[in-house]
């Protein structure tokens, strides 16, 4: 299980949310690259980004900074947020990313096929779920699909690695939603990296100690930035 620190980029700067809602923004930073070079030098391999305004409005908005950060950090890049077609996929890609999460998009069968096949190993798809239901476009629309549902589908289309969302707990501080990740690694058997609710040490041990095959990481933000835990610690908890 490895650990990944998350960067949500938002005008510029370093911002984390509450539930998902923008209207419940903080600032931590005016420079994602230098909170970049902090995860850095803790010795993470992977940086998770989120460019929260291309969430909001279907594009990319930040590829420049994503771009600076990956010719400056050695932890290899994964982007979301506003990858909603082929084209994307390749200027990201072709400006250090080492992948992308398709999140909107995964409802698509016919483009996550297409994906699958044309970037086989560059696709992660993020299924972001209120009350085991998917929530698309910024975490802002409600689907009727399950999150074990999208999963399947997603398997199916050849992709392994899924980055799974609590809505409700993300930026809450309150602890991960230990029932639903278990009932989606089970019900999948795909590769999961869980995010939303890491609050603590005790959490990543909790995480840690489940002993599930398919939880392959987890992505820590709020916490990191609240300093509610030390993340080389966590590094260390999860080599373990």
């Amino acid at each position: 299980m490895i650990v990944i620190p998350a960067i949500d980029i938002k005008g510029g700067k370093v911002v984390r949310l509450s539930q998902g809602e923008f209207s419940r923004q903080t600032t931590y930073s005016d420079s994602p690259l230098d909170t970049a070079k902090r995860w850095e030098s803790a010795g993470v391999g992977i940086i998770h980004i989120v460019d929260l305004d291309g969430a909001q409005k279907g594009v990319l908005r930040n590829l420049d900074i994503v771009s600076r950060i990956a010719k400056c950090v050695k932890p290899k890049i994964e982007l979301g947020g506003g990858i909603r077609d082929e084209d994307t996929i390749r200027r990201a890609l072709d400006a250090g990313v080492d992948k992308v999460v398709i999140g909107t998009k995964a409802l698509d069968d016919k483009f996550l096929s297409s994906v699958s096949g044309e970037f086989k190993g560059n696709i992660i798809v993020g299924i972001d779920a209120r009350d085991g239901l998917v929530h698309t476009k910024g975490w802002v629309f409600k689907t009727d699909i399950t999150a074990v549902d999208l999963a399947k589908r997603v398997g199916s289309a050849g992709i392994r690695t899924i980055n799974y969302t609590d809505i409700l707990r993300d930026g809450m501080l309150e602890g991960p939603n230990i029932d639903s990740l278990k009932e989606l690694i089970s019900q999948t058997r795909l590769d999961i990296v869980a995010a939303g609710g890491i609050s603590s040490i005790e959490d990543v041990i909790k995480l840690k100690a489940l002993g599930l095959e398919g939880l392959k990481g987890i992505i820590i933000g709020k916490a990191l930035y609240e300093g509610k835990l030390d993340l080389a610690e966590a590094i260390e908890i999860c080599k373990l």
